[in-house]
């Protein structure tokens, strides 16, 4: 079979034989986590624990703040020591006692035939699963279908095009029942018919095991995909594989499509069938560190500990960033926590930091227009926000924009596009706000 893709994107270093070879192993665990409390889209947790309380494993220490949001769970045992304000937000900080105590409100399933649609519902719910790639929307708001939406299909996101990152690749080579398991979860859960697994052709090992795993499954099909950036976007990756376009402003549930990630498939498994509620996850720390690895982390955990962990940096850091090099966010600070989203830990050199200080005026050579997956006009956006022309950008797509950068990777003149996108989404929200 071909592989499928979508129109536009960009070609990117990928760089993953730093890792994509390297099994996924337990990293050591904190003397001490510092716990968001808003680890997802929506509403923040409310916290259910003061300073002085002990907690277990996976006990719940703030619940959902409505229904879009998602509850909380300590990622080790001990004491709640500081509830404190960290980067414009609410963190529990514990220390560590170094038991194994867990608690948890959730029963451990044989099979999914144990469970009914709302029990996956309830059980990912109670869990605080968000979506593991990095978008953390709450999980149980999607498979949560309204009345008049229809559901026929659910594509796990195994495409992981962000470069670097490899820890969904080591998932379906190591972990491929449990995803598959949580594919089959979320299509009950949805009342689905119909499920898909889209691989980047740069994973051969993943496509042959989850065909492997897959093989008396008439209605999942394992779907490779041409190795291109942003391929692992919802709308880029229904575009590929069914070959539909999502409408403007508009979600896949409007054209009857549920899109999961894979880490988020075996997380959904791991709660109904282990009762375990989502406190740690698979992270890559990769690029200058001496040892680039794949880890499971508890949430919490201190970057410049997984860093350590991985023996240290090597040579010269110019930036840290938390995700990949595409979507990711620079940090200000190595003490800053893991959270759900933090797929990655990716250290740049000094030499692979790309400096906007010197960036120039737009040239008009159209490079951002041509590899837009969205099929947008970047500077124009930009050009209007700077004009505080926010109503004009909106109708120009400015909410469409899917902050995947590649307008910014292949502009000669270095223009923070992305940047000053994002500067007018909290524009117009601000707008909406007021009005």
């Amino acid at each position: 079979m071909e592989a499928k893709t979508f129109q536009q994107g960009i070609h990117p270093h990928y760089n993953k034989e730093l890792t994509n070879q390297k099994p996924l192993h337990r990293a050591e665990d904190p003397e001490e986590v510092l716990i968001p409390i808003q680890q997802h889209i929506g509403a923040p947790a409310q916290l259910i624990v003061e300073v002085g309380d002990e907690v277990a494993v996976g006990e719940k220490i703030a619940e959902a703040g409505g229904f879009v949001s998602a509850n909380i769970h300590s990622s080790v045992a001990g004491e709640v020591t500081a509830i404190e304000e960290k980067n414009e937000q609410v963190v529990v900080k514990i220390k560590n006692d170094g038991s194994t105590k867990q608690k948890t409100n959730l029963e451990a399933h044989d099979s999914l035939a144990d469970v009914t649609s709302s029990d996956i519902r309830d059980i990912i719910q109670e869990a605080g699963i968000v979506g593991l790639g990095g978008a953390t929307f709450p999980s149980h708001v999607k498979v949560s279908i309204p009345e008049d939406k229809n559901v026929d299909t659910v594509i796990l996101n195994g495409a992981e095009c962000e470069p670097y990152l490899t820890i969904d690749h080591r998932m379906m080579v190591e972990m491929a029942e449990k995803v598959l398991f949580g594919l089959e979860a979320i299509m009950k859960a949805a009342d689905a018919q119909k499920g898909y697994i889209g691989i980047e052709v740069n994973k051969p090992d993943a496509i042959e095991k989850m065909r492997e795993i897959t093989s008396d499954q008439s209605n999942i099909e394992v779907v490779p995909l041409k190795v291109k950036y942003p391929q692992g976007g919802e709308k880029q990756l229904i575009e590929s594989v069914l070959e539909k376009e999502v409408p403007s402003g508009g979600l896949p549930l409007d054209i009857g499509v549920v899109v999961n990630n894979i880490g988020t498939a075996v997380a959904i498994t791991e709660a109904i069938t282990e009762g375990k509620n989502l406190f740690e996850r698979a992270v890559t720390v990769t690029g200058a560190v001496n040892n680039p690895q794949n880890l499971i982390a508890k949430v919490g955990t201190p970057i410049e500990e997984l860093i350590e962990q991985c023996d240290g940096f090597k040579g010269q850091p110019g930036k840290v960033i938390m995700g990949g090099p595409m979507t990711g966010k620079a940090q200000n600070r190595l003490d800053n926590p893991i959270t759900k989203g933090t797929s990655g830990i990716l250290v740049l050199d000094e030499e692979e930091t790309k400096d906007y200080s010197e960036a120039g005026p737009c040239i008009r050579c159209a490079n951002c227009v041509d590899v837009c997956p969205i099929n947008l006009v970047p500077t124009r956006l930009v050009n209007l926000v700077k004009e505080d022309m926010i109503e004009e950008a909106e109708e120009d797509g400015l909410m469409d924009c899917i902050e995947c950068g590649s307008c910014s990777y292949v502009c000669p003149s270095n223009i923070e596009l992305v940047q000053r996108i994002k500067l007018g989404k909290e524009k117009l929200r601000a707008k909406k706000r007021e009005q």
